[in-house]
C-alpha cells in the first residue's frame, strides 16, 4: 500500500488526501483523481473508467472492470504504470476544470 501510496504521491504532488467510498483517495481540481485498497490477495485501484479505457492494452494481464483493476499480492506491482494512469487522470481532471472556469 505504501508503494501506490508514493507513487501516487510522485505522479500527483499537488493532489490532495481525503477518504471518499471508504479507500484512501487522491483528489485535484475538485475531483476524484484515484481510489486504492488492500484485500485479502489483491490490491484494488480505481481509476475511474477513462483511466482503465486508456491504459487496456497495459492492464490485460490483470483482472479489471469497468473503472477498476486488481493487482495480485503475489506480483510485484506496475509501479511505472499506476504513475503514468496517475499522471493521465491528474492531466484529466486539470483539464475539466479550466474548461469549467472557461464556461464561467
Amino acid at each position: 500500500m505504501q508503494q501506490i501510496y508514493s507513487t501516487i504521491q510522485a505522479a500527483a504532488p499537488d493532489a490532495v488526501e481525503k477518504i471518499s467510498c471508504q479507500m484512501p483517495t487522491f483528489a485535484l481540481a475538485g475531483k476524484n483523481l484515484v481510489h486504492f485498497a488492500a484485500f485479502k490477495n489483491h490490491i484494488g485501484f480505481y481509476p475511474t473508467p477513462k483511466g482503465i479505457e486508456e491504459f487496456q492494452a497495459e492492464l490485460a494481464g490483470y483482472k479489471n472492470a469497468k473503472g477498476s483493476v486488481q493487482f495480485p499480492l503475489d506480483e510485484p506491482l506496475p509501479l511505472e504504470l499506476i504513475g503514468r494512469i496517475v499522471r493521465f487522470r491528474a492531466a484529466e481532471n486539470r483539464e475539466q476544470a479550466a474548461a469549467k472556469q472557461k464556461k464561467r
